[in-house]
């Protein structure tokens, strides 16, 4: 599948901005720079971008104030956020604050390459996921109208069927389309890159799931241990502030020491 995309760089070194332009444009992505946070956010006012890359010291408006703004645009855009070795508690922070990714200063074209292809492609192929399972709904309802001689008669649309849709453990409920979490039937609202890290652990439950695997599926980044533990530690915070009933007991998110999470079902 062919990696297409919008990207758009918000970043006030001039030289950094142009290089980083140019690297994602000879490898097929569209581009439009930024020099400010303000530039940026009229952008995304506009134009549909399909991620963006932002400096998280930025003159004017600061990179996680920033971040607030464009999610409030549009709370499922993908950001990853540029930092040097000193940010990296602002960088966690943010994460913490539903940014997709951090990528420490100096940049390196190679990583810059391989985060913009793996979170447009995890897009593309839940687009594309929703486009088939939507073309064979359809299918199977004018089938069954034919099967039974309506054939005349404009095909309803079914109901996603819940197997597809929804991932249940008990009391907990995901669902995979409004991308939303409820528990006894209350709605749960989670930061996106939380809700894919928990997406990931009720795919594994009751496995354990360890640090690097959690941030692999759930942010389509490779890490090194510690870093993903760092990465990891916050989301789940996120997701036991919102469905343990006692964050600092929990029973259904469960630490497995040194080595990762597991989804426990009620």
């Amino acid at each position: 599948m062919k990696v297409t995309g919008q990207i758009l760089i918000i970043e006030d070194e001039a030289s950094l901005r142009k290089t980083l332009a140019r690297i994602l444009q000879q490898a097929g992505f569209e581009v439009t720079t930024a020099e400010s946070a303000e530039q940026g956010l009229d952008y995304l006012k506009t134009t549909k971008f399909d991620l963006v890359f932002t400096d998280l010291r930025l003159p004017g408006i600061a990179g996680l104030d920033a971040l607030k703004y464009i999610h409030k645009i549009n709370p499922a855009l993908p950001v990853v956020l540029f930092t040097a070795q000193p940010d990296i508690n602002s960088a966690v922070e943010a994460l913490r604050r539903g940014a997709t990714d951090y990528l420490l200063k100096p940049l390196k074209p190679e990583i810059i390459l391989e985060r913009a292809k793996t979170i447009l492609l995890n897009q593309q192929k839940e687009k594309r996921k929703r486009e088939i399972a939507n073309e064979i709904e359809n299918l199977q309802a004018e089938l069954k109208q034919l099967e039974n001689g309506e054939e005349n008669e404009s095909p309803n649309l079914p109901e996603t069927k819940a197997k597809d849709r929804f991932i249940k453990h008990g009391k907990l409920v995901l669902d995979l389309h409004t991308r939303r979490v409820s528990i006894k039937d209350e709605i749960i609202n989670l930061p996106p890159t939380s809700f894919d890290y928990l997406l990931v652990l009720a795919r594994h439950a009751p496995d354990v799931v360890d640090f690097q695997t959690l941030v692999a599926e759930a942010q389509g980044a490779q890490a090194e241990m510690r870093e993903a533990q760092e990465l990891t530690k916050w989301h789940i915070h996120q997701i036991r502030q919102a469905i343990e009933n006692d964050p600092r007991n929990p029973n259904r998110l469960i630490t497995v020491r040194g080595t990762g999470y597991r989804l426990v079902t009620d």
